[in-house]
């Protein structure tokens, strides 16, 4: 401020000076002119315009470069107005600091709402779309160049999210069809709406197909689980009554005697059924340092086959069955597999005691171990059984899943057998394979990777399994 002062003074007195030198100078020439008093004022009054001019150019200078905003473009200048241009230029510089921090955190926020598994909408007071995420465009095929600003009832036509929209209570969340959802295939999203801003809404959704599916298992083996118990306690609690009511001689109480022992034994295959497949899902992975020569889980296979085979066709109930099974068995290579020896076993037994019982007297069923030439290992259990329809092949190792309910309770199964290998296989890292074809038999098959087989030990390689338990399917 004091040098502008100055800087005024200096103006003037410039000024003034060269009014004095100038008007004495006219005198001289010209006695009647103007005195050099009056040409100092003159003068001085001159430079103080003249002062004012170059003062309001650098005004309008710093004025221009504001409004331009450009912090690179600012004007060199002195003085006041070269401090007033110095500190817009900081205070520019900073706040473009600020607005290109702001927008990295900005682009860093949406990156991760991109990368959730959840699918974000925002929408404006109308419900128009503004922006969505990636996950979010494929739950609901949204195409942010083609419906930005939308309305989000325009792709989403369900009666139930429409109607959650109308009400205006956001406190819970539906759950709708999803954009792919097929009758086969269903997909369901759980949406919710969360009030923000000016009258703006946040759309929530989840894809919770899986969850849904898992409650409906859960309710289905619930139920499944309820109806196979209470089957064998009805016959149990019937023949209970008939015996303490009704006076049996002895050949007719051994009779219910043994039907009410077969009903228990039922039971107790199912409970044990189901604590191998809790253990199964509730236990660590079983280690790949136990190995156990195949030719062990052959004899044993082959034994319970024969045994579970000459079991049904002495039962004098079934006079079909008379003549039993044909038992085709390949010698095992040398060689070891790695893994839980119980578990492999039970997953054996299972495929083995599911194609005696199901395949008709007088057919015949083949178990191989074969290894293949990547290094696999593979074992197989081939019938000669009525075969299995396409469409049942999916679902065949669902707990209590049954292509016939009937004939798989007359051959005593549980249906948690396949279930039990489907488990067994997926903590040795094996795949189960099914080939079957109606009219013609069955093929089950557990292909085991390279990495579980080795060239046998020798004579000092295990040839039995320990007390190995036989579920039942």
């Amino acid at each position: 401020m004091v040098l502008r002062f100055f800087g005024f003074l200096l103006f003037q007195l410039a000024g003034a000076l060269a009014g004095w030198v100038l008007a004495d100078w006219v005198l001289a020439a010209q006695p009647a002119a103007l005195p050099t008093l009056a040409g100092a004022w003159i003068g001085a009054g001159f430079g103080a315009v003249m002062w004012f001019f170059l003062d309001a150019a650098r005004g309008l200078r710093l004025l221009r470069w504001l409004k331009a905003g450009d912090a690179a473009q600012a004007p060199t200048m002195h003085g006041m107005w070269g401090e007033a241009a110095d500190r817009a230029r900081r205070l520019l510089r900073s706040r473009e600091h600020e607005v290109l921090d702001a927008q990295r955190r900005l682009q860093e926020f949406l990156l991760a709402i991109q990368a959730s598994p959840s699918g974000v909408v925002l929408l404006d007071a109308k419900g128009c779309i503004e922006w969505c995420n990636q996950t979010a465009a494929g739950q609901f095929g949204i195409d942010m160049q083609r419906d930005i600003l939308q309305p989000i009832g325009n792709l989403v036509r369900d009666p139930v999210f429409t109607a959650y929209g109308a009400e205006g209570d956001y406190s819970r969340s539906v759950v709708i069809p999803g954009r792919d959802s097929t009758p086969a295939r269903p997909l369901k999203l759980s949406v919710q709406l969360h009030p923000y801003g000016d009258g703006r809404r946040l759309l929530l959704s989840r894809d919770v197909t899986a969850l849904e599916q898992a409650e409906a298992m859960r309710r289905d083996f619930v139920a499944n689980v309820s109806h196979e118990i209470r089957t064998p306690l009805t016959v149990l609690a019937g023949f209970v009554e008939t015996l303490q009511t009704l006076p049996l001689d002895a050949q007719e109480r051994s009779r219910y005697l043994a039907l009410m022992s077969q009903q228990a034994q039922r039971m107790q295959t199912l409970v044990n059924d189901l604590l191998t497949l809790s253990r199964l899902e509730g236990s660590p992975m079983p280690m790949a340092q136990e190995w156990t020569a195949m030719g062990a889980f052959m004899v044993q296979c082959e034994h319970e086959a024969r045994a579970l085979s000459d079991v049904m066709a002495g039962d004098p109930q079934d006079a079909s069955r008379q003549r039993g099974h044909r038992i085709l068995a390949s010698p095992a290579p040398q060689a070891e597999i790695a893994g839980a020896p119980t578990e492999l076993q039970s997953a054996f037994s299972n495929l083995v005691t599911n194609a005696v019982r199901y395949t008709p007297a007088g057919g015949s069923i083949t178990l191989s171990w074969t290894l293949l030439p990547d290094g696999q290992a593979e074992f197989a259990v081939k019938d000669t059984g009525p075969g299995i329809a396409a469409e049942h092949i999916a679902r065949l190792t669902e707990r209590f899943y049954r292509v016939d309910r009937s004939r798989s309770r007359e051959t005593g199964g549980t249906g948690l057998g396949l279930a039990i290998v489907k488990h067994v296989a997926q903590r040795h890292g094996a795949q189960l394979l099914i080939d079957s074809t109606p009219g013609v038999g069955s093929t089950f098959s557990l292909r085991f990777a390279a990495s579980r087989i080795r060239p046998a030990a020798g004579p000092g390689a295990p040839s039995a399994i320990e007390s190995p338990r036989t579920p039942g399917p």
